[in-house]
């Protein structure tokens, strides 16, 4: 039983093109590129089954909302709440870019830099920080929220908002990971899906998908100054299929496997690829060799710092095998990954230590306007985006990675600045907004 968050930005505002602070004013509105946006994204929802739906009251907000709903032929009223206003800019409020750069440079510095510690002085005279306001005003709005959608209850939310405060909500789902407002990318009108389930700590949280906009008619979010790596999961085997835990043998795609790489290549054919990288076992291999296809003369490398995790003894068997002989370790290791050594195998640590140092290494590689394709597994990519996040080996079930799900990190260009996850496992390409791959073992 599921409670199923869906997270909505607002679609481009008129404020958004002149590049202007928005924030909690409510001067700006749609523009006629957001109005279609948001009908595409309603469209895109328009087979989900909805139990309520939340929204911002500021007006690019509740025309997002009531334009996602007008394509519908159920007849859901949005709740306008005012736990989903934008942060609060007041002194910046409508000025440019530009000109909150020239007036306070110190400030504008800070919110690039170090958004947590700014700190505004309102009219009335009052110093305040806005993020951390806007996290306790999150934390208000998520905590009701779940008061009135239980999870464990079954039921699909939709939540349209703005950039700052979904992000805010974002971060108390998975725990306030520090420094993480700058690990995360909201776009126009895109998409995030976040499945809260029942667990003995109250509830748990997963991250189904992040900044999905391909709905938008555009594969993926444009890429900044620094340079980009596209994170893969590799396609689907029997074992997968099967639910069979694979760890280190060397299963190799099934037909649906190759049809899920060659999904992905036609899904990333647009995207300029320099460099390509591998898991040296066949599934991730092929899928990377698979979506080459579209880009011929890029060299691919093979490294076993991106195998999957070494399951030891429990290789090539399914989960009630492992449950006869090995049930409360395979319990321990539903609840708390990281303190469990796989009989005769690895630990989450250790893939932790070798998947981000490869990682790492390929990315400092790398030249700003490069961008690299990574293709590995469920739980290497689970330990990079964990650690890209902010999160910790214990939060690996946190982030689901689907077959043929297509990840992209955007480098910083300011030194000592997070990486940034730009989008987290999408899987449009193979059919509808949610990630229907196999759940599959390891």
């Amino acid at each position: 039983m599921t409670l199923r968050l869906l997270l909505v930005r607002h679609g481009l505002s008129s404020f958004n093109v002149e590049r202007r602070i928005q924030g909690r004013n409510d001067l700006s509105v749609l523009t006629s590129e957001g109005e279609d946006q948001a009908r595409r994204t309603g469209q895109a929802l328009i087979d989900l089954p909805l139990d309520a739906v939340y929204s911002s009251p500021l007006q690019r907000a509740a025309a997002t909302t009531a334009a996602i709903l007008g394509v519908r032929s159920d007849s859901l009223q949005p709740v306008l709440d005012e736990g989903l206003l934008e942060v609060d800019l007041e002194p910046w409020s409508g000025l440019t870019a530009d000109e909150r750069a020239q007036r306070d440079p110190e400030a504008y510095q800070a919110w690039r830099l170090r958004p947590e510690e700014l700190e505004l002085t309102r009219t009335d005279g009052s110093r305040y920080r806005p993020i951390p306001e806007l996290m306790e005003q999150a934390r208000r709005f998520l905590q009701t929220l779940l008061q009135r959608h239980p999870v464990g209850g079954d039921s699909t939310v939709l939540v349209v908002g703005h950039n700052a405060i979904l992000r805010c909500l974002i971060l108390v789902l998975l725990g306030e990971p520090e420094r993480g407002f700058r690990r995360l990318q909201l776009d126009n009108a895109s998409l995030s899906v976040f499945n809260l389930q029942p667990s003995s700590e109250g509830h748990s949280v997963q991250i189904e998908c992040l900044n999905n906009s391909s709905h938008l008619g555009q594969p993926l979010p444009a890429k900044g100054k620094g340079a980009r790596l596209v994170l893969v999961r590799h396609g689907e085997t029997n074992w997968n299929r099967e639910g069979r835990f694979q760890g280190q043998i060397d299963i190799p795609l099934n037909a649906n496997g190759h049809a899920q790489a060659e999904a992905a290549r036609a899904f990333l054919a647009p995207v300029p690829l320099q460099r390509a990288y591998s898991s040296s076992m066949s599934r991730p291999r092929q899928t990377a060799e698979g979506i080459l296809r579209s880009h011929p003369g890029v060299p691919l490398t093979v490294t076993g710092g991106l195998m999957e995790i070494g399951h030891g003894l429990w290789e090539g068997k399914l989960e009630a095998e492992i449950q006869a002989q090995w049930g409360d370790l395979l319990a321990e290791w539903k609840r708390t990954p990281h303190t469990v050594q796989m009989p005769e195998g690895e630990t989450i640590q250790q893939v932790w230590e070798r998947s981000v140092h490869t990682w790492t290494t390929i990315a400092a590689s790398l030249d700003p306007e490069e961008t690299a394709l990574v293709v590995a597994h469920d739980a290497v990519n689970k330990t990079i985006l964990c650690h890209l996040l902010g999160l910790s080996p214990a939060d690996i079930w946190a982030v689901k990675q689907g077959n043929g799900g297509v990840t992209v990190i955007d480098m910083p260009v300011d030194p000592g600045q997070p990486a940034v996850v730009t989008c987290l496992n999408l899987t449009s390409h193979l059919g509808g907004v949610l990630d229907r791959t196999a759940a599959g073992a390891l």
